[in-house]
Formats: C-alpha cells, sequence, structure tokens
C-alpha cells in the first residue's frame, strides 16, 4: 500500500479524517487527497456537506462514513469500516470537535452538566477511543503510523465562554503525548496542532459582525487563519518527515499567543 522499508512514503496512504464536512476538516481531507492518499470523510450530522467534500476530492478511493463519535460502539465500527473501505488506515486526524458555550456566571447547574459531558464525550474520549482502535489496527497489522490531533490555542489561552472545549482540547494535547511514547515502539508517530481563531463556516458570523476586528487584531499579521493553512501543518506531521516531532504540540495561530 504504498509503504517501503524505512516508514511511510508521503502519499498512497489510507487517511482517515474526523468531522470533514467543513471547515478545517474538510481543508485536511481535500490536502491528503491532493497528494495522492485515499480519504474516509468522517460526519456525525452533516451529511450533505460531508458529501460535498467527497465529491470535491481530487483522486480516487475516497469514501464517506457516519458515526456519533459520543457512541464508543460506533467508534469501533467507524474504525472497523474504515479499515475495509482504505485496505488499512495509515493516518488518523482527530478533527472532529463540538463548542457547546456555557459561561459558568449565566449557565445552570443541568445545562453545565449537559456541556460537559458532550463535549467531554466527542472531543475526548472520541478521539481517544478511535485513537485505541485504530493504533491497534495498525500494531496488529505490521504497519507503521501517523495520528494527528487538532488541538486548540484556547488549551493554553483559555476559553472562558467554553470552558469544557478548553479543557478538552488540553487533554487531548495530553493524550497524545501520552500515545506518542505509547506507540513509538510500534512505529507510530502522534502529534497535534493547535490553531488559533480560523476562518471556517461556524466562526463565519462572528468574523463578519462587530468583533470581527477585534479578532483578526489579535494576530500581529491582522487577520485569521485560512483552513488550508492548518491542513499544512497536519500534513507536515503526518508525513514521513515528521517522524521525530512525535510528541510535539505545534501552534498554528499566527503569533496571536505565544507559549513559554
Amino acid at each position: 500500500m504504498g509503504r517501503t522499508v524505512a516508514g511511510l512514503r508521503a502519499t498512497g496512504r489510507g487517511v482517515l479524517v474526523t468531522g470533514a464536512s467543513r471547515g478545517i476538516g474538510r481543508a485536511v481531507a481535500a490536502a491528503f487527497a491532493r497528494q495522492g492518499d485515499r480519504v474516509a470523510v468522517h460526519c456525525s450530522t452533516r451529511r450533505a456537506d460531508a458529501e460535498e467534500t467527497l465529491a470535491a476530492l481530487e483522486g480516487e478511493g475516497h469514501v464517506l462514513l457516519a458515526a456519533d463519535l459520543a457512541d464508543p460502539e460506533r467508534v469501533l465500527a467507524l474504525a472497523t469500516e474504515a479499515e475495509e473501505a482504505l485496505g488499512g488506515v495509515d493516518v488518523l486526524v482527530n478533527n472532529a470537535a463540538v463548542m457547546v458555550a456555557h459561561p459558568p456566571a449565566d449557565t445552570s447547574y443541568q445545562d453545565w452538566q449537559d456541556a460537559w459531558r458532550r463535549t467531554v464525550d466527542v472531543n475526548l474520549l472520541g478521539a481517544a477511543h478511535l485513537s485505541h482502535c485504530v493504533a491497534r489496527r495498525m500494531i496488529d497489522g505490521g504497519r507503521e503510523g501517523r495520528i494527528v490531533n487538532i488541538g486548540s490555542r484556547g488549551a493554553f489561552r483559555g476559553e472562558p465562554d467554553h470552558p469544557a472545549y478548553g479543557a478538552t482540547k488540553a487533554a487531548l494535547h495530553a493524550l497524545g503525548q501520552s500515545l506518542a511514547v505509547a506507540l513509538a515502539p510500534h512505529g507510530i508517530a502522534v502529534a497535534s496542532v493547535a490553531p488559533g481563531f480560523v476562518a471556517t463556516e461556524r466562526v463565519a458570523g462572528r468574523l463578519d459582525g462587530p468583533e470581527g476586528a477585534d479578532i483578526r487584531a489579535q494576530s500581529p499579521f491582522g487577520r485569521v487563519a485560512d483552513p488550508a493553512e492548518i491542513a499544512a501543518a497536519v500534513l507536515y506531521l503526518a508525513s514521513p518527515a515528521a517522524v521525530w516531532s512525535s510528541g510535539t504540540v505545534l501552534d498554528v495561530n499566527g503569533a496571536s499567543y505565544l507559549r513559554t
């Protein structure tokens, strides 16, 4: 399937991208397809958008798969379906996430619990369970592989209106580092990207509204990221050249937040 003794080739791989209906996930799926990989486009509820993503992909061998990542059994089925459809998953991109507003001063206790439960189930447990399922198949098949997590600047900067989102993204970064150590003996590299504000459909209203100028001013470049810029970072971390970057959390935020 396009592998070499030295490791994975840059093209001809099976790639599973979660949350690929639109935004960052769509850009990531397109970038892998453009370089010759076969892509499984995952969606949860936005099937029509996912079908648009699938139809626009270059090359052949792509597939659309639907699953609620909050359901562990569906996660297991998703890993199996992707393995069969692609002839093996060489790269997993954990991109799917939910972002439910629940500012503590204005949220009821019941709504607070619901927001945390849904966010943890998808953003953290869904990614953790899918990583386990995919990694075990890589190991059992004797295949090297890559797992790339889409984290967030909010893991470091804070998300006051979406605290569960910030917390789960921080946990996702930590999960990636733990898996990087655990899976390295099996030739599986794991890394994360931490984007800042990205121009996606989900935030178009904010960028076009009164706060748009302030959001762009967060970066000294005076703009927000294009989804393709996040996809470029994912491509690098999933490439054979990036094996020694396993365990890293790569900031992709246009110098809008600098960690020390």
